[in-house]
Parts: structure tokens; C-alpha cells; sequence
């Protein structure tokens, strides 16, 4: 009969066995938590993320990368930590390339729209534009000089056959002045006085 020495011996070892056995599942275990955590997140070298903020050694934000509210962009920032620069894209899918002042307002901006209908804005450092050229969805285009007060005075086309113009416009948005040619490269040139009295050229056939 094994004597109570040795059933004391065997129910040790087997205790010992049953001890290693669950601590190596519980190692298991985790490892394949923190797998499922790293994941999503390390997939592929990547870092996934909604917003992304680079600041100096001094704590201030110089950069920010994000994704929110159906827009993407980068926005860099002066020492001061005011927004200067932009590249993004908006809601609705157009990319945009933005300068601004220290107080935001903007200095040059570049924008796609529509695919196919880029425009370039130049503005003074109060934000007024005075200087933007782009082209249409429907194919014409358009160059524009501005006043003091942002009122377009000066503007330059072609319609969607290529065909040119050129009219000029008084303080009041009235046209005072327009050169054509029109597509069958017939000219025309129109001024109006202030008193209402028009030229024309060439006459019109009576």
C-alpha cells in the first residue's frame, strides 16, 4: 500500500503542473488582448488617428493634422501659435491651399472646384481681395482687379469658345466700358458716359 508520504509527493507535483499550466494561458490570454488593442492602431506601420499635434520644445503647437467633420487638413502655425498656412480638403471634396495674416485674414488662396475649375484669390492685409483669376465648370474663364473696397473694376474673360473680353466697371457696379470679340472674330467696343450718352463701334446699320 503506497504510504501517506509518497500521496503527499504526487498531489505536490501535480498541483506544481496545474500551477504552470494556468499561469501560461493567462500569459496567452493577454497577449492576444493586447493584440486585438495594437491592432487597429499599428495594422501595417500605420498610426490611425483623428487629430495629430506637433509642438516645439518650448510647448507650442506648429502643426496640426486632421480629419473631422468631412474635412481633412494640415495647418501650420507661426511661434506664436496662430494658424498662417492651410492645406485641405473641404466637405465637398475640394482642395484648398491657404496663406493668411497673423490675425487670419487671407492673404493668397488656391482652390479646385468641381474637378476641373481651379481659382487663385490674391487679398491685401486686411483680408480685401483684390486680385482672383479661375476658371469655370462650363469652360470659360475670368481675371478680375478690385478696388479698395473689394468691388471688382476691371475684368478680363473668355467664354467657353475662347471668345475675349474686356469691361470695365465704375464704383457703382455699372459697366462703363467693354471690348469684344465674339466668335465669329467680329470686334465691338462700347463706352457709356455718366450722362447716359453710349458709343458704339463699329456703328450699328440703320
Amino acid at each position: 500500500m503506497e504510504s501517506l508520504d509518497a500521496r503527499l509527493e504526487n498531489l505536490e507535483r501535480r498541483c506544481r503542473r496545474l500551477q504552470s499550466l494556468t499561469f501560461a494561458a493567462l500569459v496567452l490570454g493577454a497577449l492576444g488582448v493586447g493584440t486585438a488593442t495594437l491592432g487597429p492602431l499599428a495594422s501595417g506601420g500605420e498610426l490611425v488617428a483623428s487629430r495629430l499635434t506637433l509642438r516645439d520644445a518650448q510647448g507650442r503647437t506648429r502643426a496640426t493634422l486632421s480629419a473631422q467633420g468631412g474635412e481633412g487638413g494640415l495647418v501650420l502655425h507661426d511661434l506664436q501659435g496662430r494658424p498662417r498656412a492651410l492645406l485641405g480638403v473641404d466637405s465637398s471634396g475640394s482642395p484648398r491651399l491657404r496663406f493668411a495674416t497673423a490675425e487670419g485674414a487671407s492673404l493668397a488662396e488656391l482652390t479646385v472646384y468641381s474637378d476641373e475649375a481651379p481659382r487663385l484669390s490674391l487679398g491685401k492685409n486686411g483680408g480685401t481681395e483684390f486680385f482672383s483669376v479661375g476658371l469655370m465648370p462650363d469652360g470659360s474663364s475670368r481675371l478680375e482687379l478690385a478696388d479698395e473696397d473689394g468691388r471688382p473694376r476691371a475684368i478680363l474673360g473668355a467664354d467657353e469658345h475662347g471668345s475675349p473680353g474686356l469691361m470695365l466697371v465704375d464704383r457703382k457696379g455699372q459697366p462703363r466700358a467693354s471690348l469684344r470679340v465674339s466668335p465669329k472674330d467680329e470686334a465691338s467696343l462700347i463706352l457709356e458716359g455718366q450722362d447716359g450718352e453710349v458709343f458704339r463701334a463699329p456703328t450699328p446699320v440703320q
